[in-house]
């Protein structure tokens, strides 16, 4: 029977966690320009537009992450088409991520009175000339902090990748307690690596949140 020392479960998770990474940060960044153009759909559409998008963020805010990476995964093969496991978590994080950043980032235009909009409309600013130069530099403020807090769902819907077969921090957990037989040791490791991840993410946020001054209060 092989002896696993402490060292080895660790160096197997760290691995295993350069890939929860990974997958963390294409599906940020992914679901951030796709939620971007959603955004802007969503507030200076057509009202087709508009309601497409509406019901874009119901539909993925209102069935499970782990419906989605299933459907993302079997949907393809439905049709004859072979779907790496990374590809579907890749694909099903980024159409998630996206449908949260957007209401995220609708609610932070939003929250930009109206008489922002009035002055600058009274400056001859059309509505572009408006959304660059005025609105959202003042909505880019508020949208830090929570978008850096949603980053945090974002480390630990990766977690759910391992339903579909993808390695990650969580999938790797498994497997080494299959070999070792340790599974507090190594669950343990797991959690204290994904607090490693998230609890500076969760700290950022907050910090952000003070020095930009952005509380509703101050609107």
């Amino acid at each position: 029977m092989i002896e696993f020392t402490l060292w080895d479960i660790l160096r197997n998770l760290l691995l295993a966690a350069r890939w929860t990474i990974v997958l963390s940060l294409v599906s940020f960044i992914g679901g951030g320009v796709v939620g971007a153009i959603l955004l802007f759909m969503r507030i200076g559409g057509s009202s087709l537009l508009r309601a497409f998008t509406r019901y874009y963020v119901e539909l993925f805010q209102g069935t499970p992450l782990l419906m989605q990476l299933f459907l993302a995964f079997f949907g393809l093969g439905l049709f004859g088409i072979d779907v790496p496991a990374w590809f579907a978590a890749g694909l099903a994080l980024i159409l998630w991520t996206a449908a949260f950043l957007t209401e995220i980032w609708r609610g932070c235009v939003e929250s930009i009175t109206r008489g922002q909009w009035e002055a600058s409309a009274s400056l001859g600013m059309g509505y572009v000339q408006q959304m660059r130069y005025v609105i959202l530099p003042q909505a880019l403020r508020v949208a830090i902090p929570p978008t850096v807090g949603f980053s945090v769902q974002v480390v630990k819907g990766t977690a759910l990748t391992s339903i579909i077969g993808f390695v990650e921090l969580s999938k790797a957990g498994t497997v080494v307690t299959n070999a070792t037989f340790q599974p507090f040791i190594v669950y343990g490791l797991v959690a204290l690596i994904y607090f490693a991840l998230c609890w500076p993410l969760s700290k950022s946020s907050q910090i952000l949140e003070r020095k930009l001054n952005v509380a509703h209060r101050n609107h």
